[in-house]
């Protein structure tokens, strides 16, 4: 690492994701009249109480198309909670995972805010625990802390600044214009990459995401190899050595638009498969293939597919609704301090739309 990348030591959680990756546990599959039988009762609920159904791009696809079709939207995090902030609705119903129902609730405290399961969290999150992570920003006064948006709330009410993929690289550009230096959690992977691409000062958190760090450079340059006209689509919460034989690198939105902007007529896509549902309905004549991940069925911890977001299901989703359970609250006081660093991230995001 150069002298102006630094990844700290001994802050790795890594056994304690896996004690959470351990207690996960998916609903069964269940038969297609029982589907359709499910719809119909969530659409029925979503109407009754005043409610909308947001989803993440790496759930159910089930779930994906029931937020289109009942006028919910399918959504990055960001973009997720904005739509909740400026939607109508009383109740937002969050599928995804745990921070997401969070950051909606700090944007709309007003508003009730549900999830089809409250332990449904992420490795990145899970990794950070707000009291260990303010132990470290103490150690760095000096530093500007910048982390990314799947974190707890308490971790973002300590951040100066909350970034997603989409925006972090010209969020830390502008800062290190301005002669800041700046502590980064809490994916290492996502932050050497913008490390790499604005030349800032950063320490890094040592953290990462069980599904895009189980990429491995060697299984995708045989796969590549099997496809040699296919285009490579990476995540860049993903290990360097897989960036690094990408195409293009980005955001969930950012790989759905280079799906759609490249001639290419494969593409090998590095991020959870539950995106295919949104980038094969962006590319429909396109051949979509699931890049591999360092291990299959039992000997892989991901398998391209986040256990996590898995845990959203139409059963709960619909006890949600119906019992009112699963209801995401935040502590008022972390919700006014986070809302501080979420708050600096959307104004500098419509000053850039402002210019465009």
């Amino acid at each position: 690492m150069t002298d102006r990348l630094q990844l700290a030591e001994n802050v790795n959680q890594r056994s304690m994701v896996e004690d959470y990756l351990n207690r996960v546990q998916l609903e069964p599959e269940i038969s297609a009249q029982k589907i359709a039988q499910l719809q119909e009762q969530i659409k029925q609920q979503l109407i009754e109480k005043d409610a909308v159904l947001i989803a993440h791009y790496y759930t159910d696809p089930l779930i994906q198309a029931l937020a289109e079709e009942t006028g919910g939207v399918v959504s990055d995090s960001l973009e997720m909670a904005r739509f909740g902030s400026t939607h109508s609705a009383q109740t937002l119903v969050i599928a995804g995972v745990k921070f997401m129902g969070e950051t909606a609730k700090i944007l709309t405290p007003q508003k009730r805010v549900l999830m089809p399961t409250l332990e449904a969290t992420c490795s990145l999150d899970v990794g950070c625990p707000a009291d260990k992570f303010a132990e470290f920003c103490d150690q760095h006064p000096d530093r500007t802390v910048v982390v990314y948006a799947n974190t707890s709330a308490a971790v973002k009410a300590r951040a100066d600044w909350v970034v997603t993929s989409s925006i972090a690289l010209d969020v830390v550009d502008h800062l290190d214009s301005l002669g800041e230096k700046i502590l980064w959690a809490p994916d290492k992977y996502l932050g050497s990459y913008v490390q790499g691409k604005t030349g800032a000062d950063m320490l890094l958190w040592d953290g990462s995401c069980i599904v895009h760090e189980e990429f491995k450079a060697k299984r995708l340059v045989e796969l590549k190899a099997v496809y040699p006209d296919a285009a490579v689509l990476v995540h860049p919460e993903s290990p360097q050595s897989v960036i690094d034989i990408a195409d293009a690198v980005g955001s969930t939105s950012q790989l759905i638009a280079s799906a759609v902007s490249l001639p290419h007529k494969k593409m090998i896509v590095a991020t959870d498969q539950g995106i295919f549902f949104k980038m094969q309905q962006a590319v429909p004549d396109k051949e979509l293939i699931v890049a591999p991940t360092g291990g299959s069925s039992a000997t892989c911890r991901s398998c391209a597919s986040c256990p996590w977001m898995g845990m959203n299901s139409l059963e709960n989703l619909l006890a949600s609704l119906q019992e009112g359970s699963n209801e995401v609250f935040v502590d008022a006081g972390i919700a006014e301090q986070a809302m501080k660093s979420l708050g600096r991230m959307i104004d500098f995001r419509e000053q850039q739309a402002s210019l465009a």
